[in-house]
């Protein structure tokens, strides 16, 4: 077959391709359906444990066995997912009711991660197989799986609206969802009243369920905010962890401050990063209340300790945690769901319509299926009671029958051609059967003890039944109205087995005040030794040790206590650290890296120059690299409280050799006197090259300067003098009077140095 080319404008392919993929990661992916509350991963999970009769009362499967199966038959999408979505939705304290039910090792609230697969096992929870997986056969509809092998129910027929009650989270392509949980049996009560009164307020409906439900407890402080939240479908929680006051029994004990339950945003490494962030305010002194820090918590519960100092302002404590860590944080609410197809923001009226349309559907196509079986039912049973009324005709017909349709004709059109009765009294009466197909098959095949009179009395009895149930389920297709009662009932039944108490406090609590002491201006001393370990201390301390710290330190920059040290380095940025922020030791203190406190990287850069603000103001700073570009640039550019700047633009291969403070300018603009305003560059050929400060022009620090000097093939900058700072130096092992280098102009080659 003979290839065919189709020419497009690439723009629009990509276009395309890309707006499919989009719309795949939103639909198949990240965002949950409104139906089930399911992201498909999730519901393709739960298919598989209830394929692979993992019920609440068998025991327990190898987490890699549904994880395989899973990928295999469902969902391509690799291992990990599957596992990680397995594992998420066994753990009580991330999902409002789990579905899952996990044997080993599968994580904790503190971040700790599940054990391998191969290790763990899972079965599913009774609150999933009766409220998630029931009538699935019956209610939902399947389709094909990726590779047309399988089917796979399109959703799972949820009789909750899960999308509430264990929430969803999810980034997909331009748009992420983020629902809170909330409590199943407020839940339950709100969809109540909704059935009731499909036009009652959101307002009214909050009234039966407030607000979220979050697994770790912890309150809610912005209640006032929800009713809007819910009306619109976005907002944002104000979240807070649960503190207890434990005063000290006894004169000896100290008061403690004592978390009980953390906010749902905390969940996993925030519970490490609260506990150092503690730690870090009591170091800089901003929480000095507090003299103990400890994580006590167990399989009982959350317990992080901070013991007090004896008279601490408990509430000043308090207000300082919620400002200053992640005891206090905001959750993001987004309620953005698959709905009709495409994704659409929800109100939650709109998660309650959609939910309750879902009912209607699922219970329409299950009372339909359900009545064509007891209809069916009711067929054979009337048959077989009317073929006990004249059994002997039947017998008659099937001892003169010589093959099964011969009789089968007979019993359905009376035609007796073909039968030979022994006794011809039967004909007449066979000639008038009338049974059905269905009808007649199973009078074919009904065993002869059905004809004992306890028998035929059950049958009598089960057509009763089956009558009755036919009469129920069109009583509940002919009108909505018989459907709201038996969701009414259903919804009271799971309430009623299932339903927890609130765990969430809701309240409009009070804003955290906190108003951070002014630190006393002091002047310090900041040292740094060549491998990078650096300090600060007191000014007298220093004065007491200069010439000794002076000899022993690469950097001696004497700074106030609220101002920054700035640090040149050779790839051509600046980094700045508060010089509150680098800790105070003494003068034998072996100090801390400044990797450790700023965005240097030792690994990769190199620190030119250090200095402060006080010391460049009104100064300008001479930038040099080793292709010989050459700038000036004033402090100004450098006024800034970011943490890292760019100092001057470098070539690709190109470094900095040199960043100098220039002298103060005279009264005329001119960098010192005389000779004291040039600048020599020595290069690694043993070029030298003296010309005049003035001659290298002042520029912005993201320009990358002009060049200073012309460079031979493979040659570099190797060195830079000012002659503000020395006369004379030594170069390959000679002594070199720069003063009476001969005065050239900028971007010459220089004069070599004779050996």
């Amino acid at each position: 077959m003979a290839e065919t080319i189709l020419r497009t404008e690439y723009s629009e392919e990509m276009q395309k391709s890309y707006l499919d993929y989009s719309m795949s990661v939103i639909t198949a992916r990240a965002i949950p359906d409104a139906r089930d509350g399911l992201k498909p991963v999730q519901r393709r999970v739960l298919y598989d444990m209830s394929e692979l009769r993992l019920s609440h009362d068998k025991p327990h499967r190898k987490s890699a066995r549904i994880v395989g199966d899973t990928m295999g038959k469902y969902h391509p999408h690799g291992d990990s997912s599957i596992y990680e979505t397995l594992v998420v939705m066994s753990q009580s304290f991330k999902r409002g009711m789990p579905l899952v039910d996990g044997h080993g090792n599968f994580g904790s609230i503190e971040g700790d991660g599940a054990a391998a697969m191969r290790y763990t096992e899972a079965k599913l929870q009774k609150f999933a197989e009766d409220v998630y997986l029931r009538d699935l056969d019956k209610t939902v509809r399947f389709v094909p799986n990726y590779d047309e092998t399988e089917r796979e129910p399109e959703v799972l027929p949820v009789r909750v609206p899960n999308l509430l009650i264990n929430g969803a989270e999810g980034i997909a392509v331009g748009m992420s969802t983020s629902i809170p949980p909330h409590n199943l049996g407020e839940v339950c009560d709100m969809c109540s009243a909704y059935i009731q009164n499909r036009d009652i307020s959101i307002d009214e409906l909050l009234q039966y369920m407030p607000g979220p439900d979050f697994p770790t407890g912890g309150i809610i402080a912005n209640k006032s905010d929800l009713p809007l939240i819910y009306k619109t479908g976005v907002g944002k929680l104000k979240v807070r962890g649960r503190v207890e006051v434990e005063l000290g029994k006894k004169r000896t004990d100290r008061d403690k401050l004592v978390i009980t339950e953390i906010p749902y945003t905390m969940v996993g490494a925030g519970i490490d990063r609260f506990l150092n962030d503690v730690a870090a305010l009591v170091e800089s002194k901003k929480l000095p209340e507090i003299t103990d820090i400890s994580n006590q918590s167990s399989k009982e519960g959350m317990r992080i300790v901070l013991e007090l100092k004896r008279d601490a302002d408990v509430e000043k404590v308090k207000n300082i945690l919620y400002k200053k860590t992640r005891l206090e944080d905001s959750f993001g609410v987004n309620m953005l769901a698959i709905a009709n197809g495409r994704p659409e923001t929800l109100d939650l009226k709109g998660i309650l319509h959609h939910y309750l349309e879902f009912q209607y559907e699922n219970a329409t196509r299950k009372y339909t299926v359900l009545l064509q079986k007891e209809q069916e039912k009711s067929e054979v049973q009337e048959g077989l009671i009317e073929a006990c009324d004249c059994i002997d005709v039947i017998i008659a017909v099937l001892r003169g029958a010589k093959s099964m349709q011969d009789a089968k004709d007979c019993l359905i059109r009376g035609d007796i051609t073909k039968i030979k009765f022994r006794d011809p009294k039967y004909l007449r009466d066979a000639m008038k059967l009338h049974f059905t197909e269905r009808q007649a098959q199973a009078i074919l095949e009904m065993r002869l003890y059905r004809l004992i009179g306890l028998e035929i009395d059950a049958l009598l009895k089960e057509h009763q039944t089956t009558l009755k149930n036919i009469e129920t389920y069109k009583k509940y297709l002919s009108s909505r109205a018989n459907l709201d009662k038996l969701f009414l009932k259903d919804l009271e039944a799971i309430r009623k087995e299932y339903a927890m108490h609130r765990r969430t406090l809701l309240e409009d609590g009070a804003e955290a005040v906190y108003v951070e002491a002014p630190v006393q201006e002091e002047e310090i001393v900041f040292l740094m030794d060549r491998f990078g370990y650096c300090k600060t201390i007191d000014r007298g301390t220093y004065d007491k040790a200069k010439e000794t710290l002076d000899q022993e330190y690469r950097c001696v920059v004497p700074v106030m206590n609220t101002s920054r040290i700035m640090l040149f380095t050779d790839q051509g940025v600046m980094h700045q650290v508060k010089a509150g922020d680098i800790p105070a030791g003494k003068p034998k203190d072996k100090g801390t890296p400044i990797d450790n406190i700023s965005n240097y990287d030792g690994k990769r850069e190199e620190i030119l120059f250090v200095t402060c603000p006080t010391q460049i103001a009104g100064r300008k700073i001479l930038f040099v690299s080793a292709q010989a570009f050459v700038k000036q640039a004033p402090a100004s550019e450098f006024e800034t409280n970011n943490k890292t700047v760019v100092s001057t633009k470098l070539a690709d291969g190109d470094k900095l050799v040199a960043v100098k403070l220039l002298p103060e300018e005279d009264g005329n603009g001119n960098n010192g006197v005389n000779a004291a305003g040039d600048v020599v560059l020595m290069t690694d050929n043993d070029f030298m090259l003296r010309f005049p400060l003035s001659e290298i022009p002042e520029m912005k620090k993201n320009s990358r300067g002009v060049r200073g000097m012309k460079l031979g093939p493979s040659d570099f900058v190797a060195e830079i003098h000012l002659l503000s700072e020395e006369t004379s130096t030594e170069y390959r092992g000679r002594p070199v009077a720069l003063n009476r280098l001969k005065l050239a102009h900028r971007d010459g080659k220089g004069s070599r140095f004779k050996k």
